[in-house]
């Protein structure tokens, strides 16, 4: 990341972080880290080593705090938790997520609940339990996750593509809604980005030349790639957007 721009304003920010512990999310958690930010993150699994691994690379440590996203108060309570250690939250990024592949005729209600609490209902109670510090604060930023897999009208998992879209009313609403407060709400749509789970789960070399073949820009996406977006829209840089949806794709849905 050492072609990352510096945002002056970003440094000593309280930033928290869904699933800042893996994927996407870990290239967050340094980006911010780089930045000279305050980096609180939850994660399912264990992330004492990534831990470790930032503080020995970037001198800072960020604070883990062990939260599946989809128990509410365990999640506004490692917001509080984050709060009282970095101070109020003013950066909140929505990163979490789960794209199980699953077919229509296979849904259970079960599983469309499960999918919307993690893919959508976290993103709304973060979003709440944010907002009165950053309020405080004088202002904030929030990042919402969607995808462009919605905006394709991709097949194969429409509980997750429902959530996306989702995201994308939720942004817009909340952004009318904190604008006052000087709080901005954007939303954040990569393209297909290789992360390790990607790789592991979904990518095949047929798959990937398909896809490859819709970007305007021909070469996979990594991690690293969604971060100077998410940057931009964390600073005083983008002090004047708020409610949008910055798409970092490749060139798949060219918009305008």
């Amino acid at each position: 990341m050492s072609d990352t721009a510096i945002y002056p304003d970003l440094k000593g920010q309280s930033v928290f972080i869904t699933g800042g512990g893996s994927g996407i999310g870990a290239s967050l958690t340094e980006g911010f880290l780089r930045q000279g930010a305050q980096v609180a993150f939850v994660q399912r699994s264990d992330s004492t080593a990534f831990c470790d691994e930032m503080e020995k690379e970037t001198g800072s440590r960020p604070l883990f705090i062990p939260c599946d996203v989809s128990d509410i108060p365990a999640l506004k309570g490692a917001l509080d938790t984050a709060s009282k250690a970095h101070g109020p939250v003013t950066v909140l990024v929505n990163n979490a997520a789960n794209d199980q592949r699953h077919e229509t005729l296979e849904v259970t209600e079960e599983f469309w609940d499960w999918s919307q609490a993690i893919n959508l209902k976290s993103y709304f109670f973060a979003c709440q339990a944010a907002f009165e510090g950053m309020r405080d604060a004088g202002g904030g930023s929030i990042i919402n996750f969607t995808s462009i897999s919605y905006m394709m009208g991709g097949a194969g998992y429409p509980a997750y593509t429902t959530a996306n879209s989702g995201i994308n009313g939720l942004t817009r609403s909340l952004a009318r809604e904190f604008g006052p407060d000087k709080v901005r709400v954007n939303a954040l749509a990569p393209g297909w980005v290789l992360t390790q789970k990607q790789i592991d789960m979904w990518v095949t070399p047929e798959g990937l030349a398909g896809h490859l073949d819709k970007q305007c820009l021909n070469a996979s996406l990594a991690p690293e790639d969604i971060v100077g977006g998410v940057l931009f829209l964390a600073s005083k840089s983008s002090k004047m957007m708020t409610g949008q949806a910055l798409v970092i794709d490749g060139g798949v849905v060219v918009t305008g």
